[in-house]
């Protein structure tokens, strides 16, 4: 398969954060930070000059990179896992999903990030929701790459289509199809036996 080059533009949107405890890495998967509302990636490198009598000679530091994640407070396990990590130092594996941007092989573009939680910031107006603002003291230098986003986390991040049967551990879409717009545009099978009409 081709790998396709169109243009696309990327929106904040689609760009969403998931944690983990670097402990739990046998355990469990990465878990995406509910109801996030602002995420901000800032990898940056010093630089300096100095004038010798050759001419300038530029000299820069090793990269760092500022993360930053606003949600809305909730009572999943991941925020808490945040205040463990300021609080005891854990590290978490961060991961920044781009929902928007897949290869030839259908998997997303990602950055990989090891860090610790630096600040953990905690508003509580009384006519709005309490928000958190963390802040990530990332190890060394992110790694770009491509994931697969597990069936549990796409749920987690925009909820699927469902049908009307039960809901079962082997069936968690309730016998229903999710729309696909390439092949079931103006899709219409007739009915081959009675079908009973509507009262």
């Amino acid at each position: 398969m081709a790998v396709e080059n169109e243009l696309k533009y990327l929106q904040g949107i689609d760009t969403v954060a998931f944690v983990r405890p670097k402990a739990q890495e046998r355990n469990q998967e990465g878990q995406i930070i509910p109801w996030q509302t602002s995420l901000s990636f800032d990898p940056q490198r010093d630089s300096d000059t100095n004038p010798t009598k050759d001419g300038i000679v530029a000299t820069s530091s090793s990269v760092e990179t500022d993360f930053e994640v606003e949600f809305i407070n909730n009572t999943s396990a991941i925020a808490d896992v945040m205040y463990d990590s300021l609080f005891d130092g854990e590290v978490l594996e961060n991961w920044i999903v781009y929902r928007n941007r897949r290869n030839a092989e259908g998997k997303y573009f990602a950055w990989y990030m090891q860090s610790t939680v630096s600040e953990d910031s905690n508003d509580n107006d009384p006519d709005d929701n309490s928000t958190r603002d963390v802040t990530f003291a990332v190890n060394g230098t992110p790694k770009r790459g491509w994931l697969e986003l597990p069936k549990d986390a796409q749920e987690a991040i925009d909820y699927i289509f469902r049908g009307l049967g039960k809901i079962t551990d082997d069936d968690k879409t309730g016998g229903g199809t999710a729309w696909n717009k390439t092949t079931d545009n103006g899709v219409n099978v007739p009915e081959t036996g009675n079908t009973p009409a509507p009262k």
